[in-house]
C-alpha cells in the first residue's frame, strides 16, 4: 500500500487507486471533477455547490464542520479529503477510523499547486493534475504581466468577509495572497487571520477599493450603499469570493476574472 505525505507532513497509506472517495472542501470536490471522477467520488458536503449534477445527485455528508459520521461510514470510503482550516480536528480525527484523511493546508497559490499535483497523484490522475497546474500558472503569469504594465501596486484594498459585526482578511490566508497578486496592498495584513474591524478605523485608514465578498455573507445591495456613503473616496463593489478563495481547479478561472475586475474598478 502505497504511503503519501499530506500537508500537515503526515504519512496517510492509500490504496494504489481509491475507488470511493469522500470530499470535505467545496473547492477540492470541483478539483476532484474536473480530475475525471465523477464514478469514484460518492459523498460530499452541503456547501459543495459545484458542480451542479454533483450538488443534486451525490450524498451530502453535512457541512464542513459538522461531518455526518455515520453517513460516512456507511458509504465505506477508502480515501477521505479534507482541510485543515475547513474541517474540525474533532471530525477528522473519528474519520481517521473508517478511511485514510489526507488534510490540505493552503495558504498561497503555491500551496494549492502542490495540492492540486498530490491530489493527482494519489487518485491516479497525475497527468490531468499536472495539466491543469501548468494551466493555472500560465494564467497567473498573464495576471502578474497585466499588474506589471498598470503599475497598481500601491492600491490599499479591504477584502470584507462579513457584516455585524464586520471582519475582514489578515496575513497567512488564501484570500490575501490572492490580493497580493492582484497587485492590491491589504490594510489588515498585519492582523490576525480573520480580524474584526470597526467603521471609525476604516475611515480613518481610507482604502483605495473595499471589496464586499459574495462569501461567508450575503451582502446587498443595501449594505454596498451604506459603506460607499461612509467611504466617499473609496471604491466599494462586491466580488466573486470563490474566485478569491477557493484554491482548487476555479484557479483556472481566477486570473481572468482578477483582471476584468481590475480593469473596471481602477
Amino acid at each position: 500500500m502505497p504511503t503519501y505525505i499530506d500537508h500537515l507532513q503526515r504519512l496517510i497509506n492509500i490504496d494504489i487507486k481509491p475507488k470511493r472517495i469522500i470530499s470535505l472542501v467545496p473547492s477540492q470536490t470541483e478539483l476532484l471533477c474536473d480530475l475525471g471522477l465523477t464514478d469514484e467520488v460518492i459523498g460530499i458536503t452541503k456547501f459543495c455547490i459545484h458542480p451542479n449534477e454533483w450538488f443534486k445527485n451525490k450524498t451530502r455528508i453535512g457541512g464542513t464542520k459538522n461531518i455526518d459520521i455515520d453517513k460516512v461510514k456507511n458509504l465505506q470510503p477508502d480515501l477521505i479529503i479534507a482541510n485543515k482550516e475547513e474541517n474540525t480536528k474533532t471530525d477528522i480525527e473519528q474519520l481517521e477510523k473508517i478511511a485514510p484523511v489526507w488534510i490540505s493546508d493552503i495558504t498561497n497559490l503555491q500551496d494549492a499547486l502542490q495540492m492540486i499535483e498530490r491530489v493527482g497523484s494519489i487518485v491516479n490522475k497525475a497527468f490531468e493534475a499536472n495539466e491543469i497546474c501548468d494551466k493555472i500558472k500560465t494564467e497567473f503569469e498573464i495576471l502578474n504581466q497585466f499588474v506589471a504594465n498598470q503599475l497598481i501596486e500601491n492600491l490599499t484594498c479591504c477584502y470584507i468577509i462579513w457584516q455585524k459585526p464586520y471582519m475582514s482578511i489578515g496575513a497567512d490566508t488564501f484570500i490575501n495572497s490572492m490580493l497580493q497578486l492582484c497587485g492590491l496592498t491589504n490594510i489588515y495584513v498585519t492582523e490576525n487571520r480573520y480580524p474584526e474591524i470597526s467603521i471609525e478605523n476604516l475611515i480613518a485608514i481610507k482604502p483605495n477599493v473595499v471589496m464586499l465578498s459574495s462569501e461567508p455573507f450575503p451582502f446587498k445591495e443595501e449594505h454596498l450603499q451604506e459603506l460607499q456613503n461612509l467611504l466617499p473616496n473609496s471604491k466599494v463593489f462586491f466580488v466573486d469570493g470563490e474566485m478569491f478563495s477557493w484554491y482548487g481547479s476555479r484557479l483556472l478561472k481566477a486570473p481572468k476574472y482578477f483582471i476584468e475586475l481590475l480593469q473596471k474598478n481602477q
